[in-house]
């Protein structure tokens, strides 16, 4: 039987007296992988920000059955909510380690004792990282910095993980990587909202899919049946199937 973590009913965001999202429903299972694909200037970004509480919003978010909507973005952060945002927002000069080290501060302000140990398991999914653990973040490369800055909110064991375009300006062979790691982590339990610009790999990867245009749902289901839907194929897939890894499908974001 699955339960929802995650539902957003009615949300309205946007910036000043811009609205953005006009409307939106959404709900994401516990243990799952749930995608929003959609065109450039959809709202994609604006509604993870809009959970998050990065953005002031009209609405009801729930989640682990309580409402949110009114609630400060560090409640939202402590009761274990992690966005990796769009640019990363590493500290530059700061070596691997100590970025890592300050994701893990929700958990250090519960007083958990075994913090630390979170790091061992960010380093199995990321090895690169552990052979870069006393390099500066702003010394390393774009699939690097990806790495971290997903490591970094792995760090507090967040029960939902909101994901803004991680693969955007990486190499196919990163970006592989990155949705290899994506899928590993639903083994572990959490729970996973994927803003998406390769709309092809996060299909793949997800369990239940939204397209979002501007500013509204106009179509949802199962990710595999949104995969072969005709409308999808041809305004974002293309013609032919690709692996995660490869060219980036011909409407961005």
């Amino acid at each position: 039987m699955t339960t929802e973590l995650l539902e957003v009913r009615d949300l309205h965001a946007g910036y000043g007296k811009a609205e953005v999202l006009a409307g939106i429903n959404l709900r994401a299972h516990a243990g799952s992988v749930v995608t929003v694909i959609g065109p450039n200037g959809a709202g994609k970004s604006t509604l993870l920000n809009a959970i998050m509480g990065l953005l002031p919003a009209r609405g009801h978010l729930f989640y682990d059955g309580v409402d949110l909507a009114r609630e400060a973005l560090e409640t939202r952060v402590m009761r274990g909510i992690a966005l990796v945002p769009e640019r990363r927002e590493l500290f530059a000069s700061m070596p691997v380690e100590d970025n890592l080290v300050l994701g893990a501060y929700r958990r250090f302000r519960r007083r958990e004792r075994t913090w630390r140990d979170e790091l061992d398991n960010v380093y199995a999914l990321f090895p690169r990282l552990r052979e870069r653990r006393a390099q500066l973040a702003g010394t390393l490369s774009g699939g690097e910095r990806q790495m971290l800055a997903i490591g970094r909110a792995l760090m507090g064991k967040p029960k939902l993980l909101l994901l803004d375009e991680p693969s955007l300006g990486l190499a196919p062979l990163i970006v592989r990587d990155i949705f290899e790691v994506i899928g590993r982590l639903r083994a572990t339990g959490v729970t996973i909202l994927l803003v998406e610009q390769n709309a092809r790999a996060a299909l793949e990867v997800a369990d239940y899919g939204y397209v979002l245009e501007t500013g509204a749902i106009t179509l949802q289901g199962p990710a595999r049946g949104l995969a072969d839907d005709a409308r999808i194929v041809e305004s974002y897939l293309g013609a032919r199937r690709e692996n995660p890894g490869d060219a980036q499908p011909h409407t961005p974001r």
